[in-house]
């Protein structure tokens, strides 16, 4: 069950703490991946890694999401290097926090710009192969701040909004080609930045937390491979929350 043998995946921000679960997950389930960031080095090491761990010959292709003819090219050398695509995660993300009232332009434009617009353009790209296959799977990393709000990340909140709802319009445009958009809204993950924070921090954030802990980036890593698999043919137009009950969507 959830076996991806055979199929590709792109995923953007895959050398972070998030994206590195995905690719992993993904990796495990048999899929051969594209793994995208901007930083090279950091990359080639992790792909590295994923080849010596799951096999399958994984590629690693720089990109800038600030940089729109980058981010034109990056599904294209998907498809030169893994011969199709399957499978889009649109995970990478920046955050520029500030209070409305001093949240400056370029913080406001940088964020929507790689959070938001980033993920349309590759959406766009991915929607025409993946209609010429009759199948495909377009996940995007959305945030609990999307649907609650968060004091000092309007421009943040904003850009998670954002892609749920141009999610929502994509999967009733694309579903009778079998292809399926969904998102998944994390809520506080555990990663190397959140490990920094000082225990008292770490204990405020858990006390708002039902299951009293921080998620693990494999609590996400196993909710994208299931929307990535053919079982999940059925599910489109939807966001999963994987928050450990901090914020209960209906």
């Amino acid at each position: 069950m959830f076996s991806l043998e055979g199929m590709t995946a792109l995923v953007t921000g895959a050398s972070g703490g998030i994206g590195s679960s995905i690719a992993r997950s993904l990796a495990a389930q048999g899929a051969r991946l594209a793994l995208s960031g901007s930083n090279g080095d950091k990359l080639r090491a992790f792909r590295e890694e994923l080849n010596d761990e799951f096999g399958h010959d994984h590629v690693e292709i720089t990109c800038n999401l600030s940089d729109t003819k980058q981010v034109e090219e990056l599904v294209p050398a998907t498809i030169d290097t893994l011969g199709q695509i399957d499978i889009l995660i649109n995970n990478a993300g920046v955050t520029r926090d500030n209070l409305a009232m001093r949240m400056k332009d370029e913080e406001w434009d940088q964020v929507i710009s790689i959070n938001l617009e980033a993920a349309m353009r590759l959406m766009r790209a991915s929607a025409r192969p993946m209609m010429k296959a009759r199948f495909g799977r377009m996940i995007n990393i959305t945030s609990v701040v999307g649907a609650t709000g968060n004091p000092g990340q309007m421009n943040y909140a904003a850009a998670k909004a954002g892609l749920t709802g141009m999610s929502k319009s994509l999967a009733q445009e694309l579903a009778s080609r079998g292809i399926t958009v969904n998102c998944i809204a994390p809520g506080f993950i555990r990663t190397a930045m959140t490990d920094e924070l000082p225990d008292a921090q770490k204990d405020a954030l858990n006390a708002r937390i039902p299951m009293g802990r921080m998620g693990e980036g494999d609590d996400i890593g196993s909710a994208v491979a299931y929307l990535a698999s053919r079982e999940a043919g059925y599910v489109t137009g939807q966001t999963l929350h994987v928050n450990g009950g901090m914020a209960m969507m209906s």
